[in-house]
């Protein structure tokens, strides 16, 4: 038990000293006191390219939906409806109630009147695209927000999630490269003589322990960047995956416009066609 405890506490001292390093380290760095390990052009291309994609992924995602629901409120009642997995309440969309209000009022009137005819007319005209709407809604959220979201919660998380580990990496490394200086620096200012042969042996074998320390950082530091690369450069497959989503979404609006437009001319012509009747 007690071998147990004393492992324990000495884990926990070696976690606070790699903690103090690094923010040491990060200190240092921000007052421009210490070296920093920079990554290669093409690395750093490919962190602004990931960091662009969330951005621009969140922003279009927030629009769509913005576009598809402008309340915000119902937006979020039925995020928090689709998160407790219980099924969405049915909800008559604007141009549903526009719709049911107008063969409502024209049935009122008299569906044998001119105008209580109109209205019945340009209801129900209205009920058919609140319905197109509801399809091109379910369309767009299927085949464009979902992929979106779940590129966001899923690849873009592990993403992020990669690269703060490859940063505190890159601390550990820069750390280990700053106590190594140090110690030669020290070791270099050493006077040789009789009395400093202990000195000197001290020194080397911290020199010793500390090259062996950023071996390990070193090799870390580049496994996880390797990670860390393979994951971005991912996200070229996603700009693929994101353009045929992009399509689908185009596609599903031009049939909700053209859809729409059909329906208006329609009753158009049925307006038209009552008002003749009723000059001639």
């Amino acid at each position: 038990m007690q071998n147990v405890e004393r492992f324990k506490m000495k884990k926990f001292a070696a976690d606070a000293g790699t903690l103090f390093n690094r923010a040491v380290q990060f200190t240092e760095e921000k007052l421009g006191s210490a070296e920093k390990t920079e990554l290669d052009a093409h690395f750093e291309n490919l962190l602004q390219r990931a960091d662009k994609t969330k951005l621009w992924t969140e922003r279009v995602l927030r629009q769509t939906e913005a576009v598809l629901q402008p309340n915000p409120n119902i937006r979020m009642e039925d995020f928090f409806y689709e998160k407790l997995d219980k099924k969405k309440r049915d909800r008559n969309n604007h141009q549903e109630q526009l719709g049911n209000a107008m063969v409502d009022a024209g049935n009122d009137y008299g569906p044998g009147t001119s105008y209580g005819n109109a209205l019945v007319k340009s209801g129900q005209t209205q009920i058919q695209i609140g319905n197109t709407e509801r399809e091109f809604t379910q369309a767009t959220v299927n085949n464009f927000l979902q992929p979106l979201k779940s590129f966001l919660e899923g690849d873009m998380k592990t993403i992020q999630k990669e690269k703060k580990i490859l940063e505190v990496k890159r601390l550990d490394l820069d750390a280990s490269k700053n106590r190594l200086r140090k110690a030669k620096s020290t070791a270099s200012q050493q006077q040789p003589n009789s009395t400093t042969n202990t000195l000197t042996l001290v020194e080397d074998d911290v020199i010793a322990r500390a090259e062996a320390d950023l071996r390990v950082a070193q090799a870390e530091f580049d496994r996880q960047a390797e990670i860390t690369k393979l994951l971005l450069e991912g996200v070229s497959s996603a700009h693929a995956h994101h353009l045929r989503c992009l399509n689908d979404f185009i596609e599903a609006q031009t049939t909700y416009y053209a859809q729409c437009l059909k329906y208006m001319q329609d009753l158009q012509r049925q307006l038209g066609s009552s008002s003749e009747g009723e000059s001639s």
